[in-house]
Parts: C-alpha cells; structure tokens; sequence
C-alpha cells in the first residue's frame, strides 16, 4: 500500500545514507521505529543545498529539501523494516532548519516534508511537528529530518 504509493507517485527513494559509528540508522522498540537525522541528500549521496535557510538557501528551496529528508528518512525505514508497508502510522517529524537569525518561517520549510509523508501515507501520514530553527547542521545542510512511526501490531 505505502510502497504502491510511492511508485504510484513516481518517487525512487534515494539512499539509504546511515549516520556514522557508533550512531544507529534506525531504533526498532516497542512498536515503534525512530530514525537518525538525515540530511538532503540525492541519489548520489550529495547534499542538494547547503547554507542557511534566508540566506544563500530560499525558503522554497529549503521546503524541497526538506521533502528529500523525509525521503531520506523513508529510505532508512525501509531498509531497516524491509518495506514501508509494516508501518502502521507516522507520528512524530522533527525539522531542524539552518536559518538566518531574522528568518521566521521554519514552519514554511517543515511543510515540505509533511505535505510529502501526508502524500505518500494518507491519513496515516498526519504526525505531530516541531519546527525549529538552529545555527548550523551537519555538512552544511539547510534541513535535517527526524522520524518516528508507529508499527503494525503483527510485525512488532
């Protein structure tokens, strides 16, 4: 069903890109799998953008990067649960937004991300968010993604 939708959207998840040792791609506990942050990375492992958000980065810009985390992040799931289909339903994102001091639509921005995951998952795609702008990410990147879904029952 998830993994249809994909195709169905067109979208080829890129990655899966893990975090460094010692640092786990995804925690699988209690019905729950949590991803790492993930970065806005294409199919070939680079950043798409890199800078801040209400800088060098526009808020668009930083909108379809953060649509690409949350593919990013998807790409994790699924190599970790083997496909997105034994998830039940999405609950938490967290956006982390590299932004300017005088930038204030971190919000803007996030929305790349849910309206994708909203996309690809349906109802099941609604979540919980938090927004938050920062000074600086890892390797530069403007957006980074954190993911929590909920399992189904007979695959916990």
């Amino acid at each position: 069903m998830f993994e249809a939708r994909l195709a169905e959207l067109g979208v080829e998840l890129p990655g899966p890109f893990p975090p460094h040792d010692p640092l786990d791609a995804v925690i699988v506990h209690r019905g729950t799998a949590r991803t790492s942050g993930c970065l806005p990375r294409d199919a070939d492992g680079t950043l798409r953008a890199t800078g801040l958000v209400g800088g060098a980065v526009t808020a668009d810009a930083g909108q379809e990067c953060a649509a690409l985390c949350a593919q990013n992040a998807l790409s994790l799931l699924r190599a970790a649960l083997g496909s997105l289909d034994v998830i039940d339903r999405l609950l938490t994102l967290s956006v982390f937004i590299a932004s300017t001091a005088n930038f204030a639509e971190q919000p803007r921005v996030a929305d790349g991300a849910s309206r994708f995951l909203v996309d690809v998952f349906g109802d099941a795609g609604r979540h919980t968010r938090s927004a938050i702008g920062v000074a600086a990410l890892p390797r530069g990147a403007p957006v980074e993604v954190e993911l929590i879904a909920s399992l189904r029952e007979e695959e916990v």
